[in-house]
């Protein structure tokens, strides 16, 4: 359990394909401000495949959390954060994501900070997020993390996160 800068708590455990609802229900409620920085592009209904691929991880490789709460009664869902390893085994892409009503209270840096250690303690030397340039939060949180931020050379829409994990 862990506690957030406003006092709340929320569960930080593996993803696993048994979540494969909770991840449908997550993507439907964001923004689609909030989607559109997910996804790097506009998507309507999430299909079953796609939650499918988000939810059933291999962990000898790839690594994801999610964090979750109890709200009136239910289970939900209210961040994700993820890795996948690069073909080299050396560096891996990262991702993060928050529900919006859930910005600005910590989850974002628990999240990352479960997955930096777990990429440290696999020997990945290094992490990367490709995000829209206009995402302030993901810039701010990037920031925060260490990580440095150049212009993505092959889209200027977008910047390159990249945090140096060992030398």
């Amino acid at each position: 359990m862990e506690t957030l800068r406003d006092g709340s708590h929320v569960l930080i455990r593996p993803i696993h394909h048994e979540d494969a609802d909770l991840e449908k229900t997550f993507i439907q409620r964001l923004s689609p401000q909030s989607r559109r920085y997910r996804f790097l592009g506009t998507i309507g209904e999430p299909s079953d495949d796609l939650v499918r691929r988000l939810t059933d991880v291999d962990y000898r490789r790839d690594a994801a959390f999610i964090a979750l709460v109890h709200r009136d009664g239910e289970k939900r869902e209210v961040g994700v954060s993820r890795f996948s390893l690069s073909a080299d085994g050396r560096s891996c892409e990262c991702a993060v994501t928050v529900a919006d009503e859930w910005q600005h209270k910590g989850l974002g840096v628990v999240l990352m900070r479960h997955l930096i250690e777990v990429a440290r303690s696999r020997g990945i030397r290094s992490m990367v997020s490709y995000d829209a340039a206009d995402n302030a939060a993901m810039r701010d949180l990037a920031a925060f993390l260490g990580f440095r931020r150049r212009t993505d050379p092959g889209d200027p829409k977008q910047v390159v996160h990249t945090l140096e994990l060992a030398s």
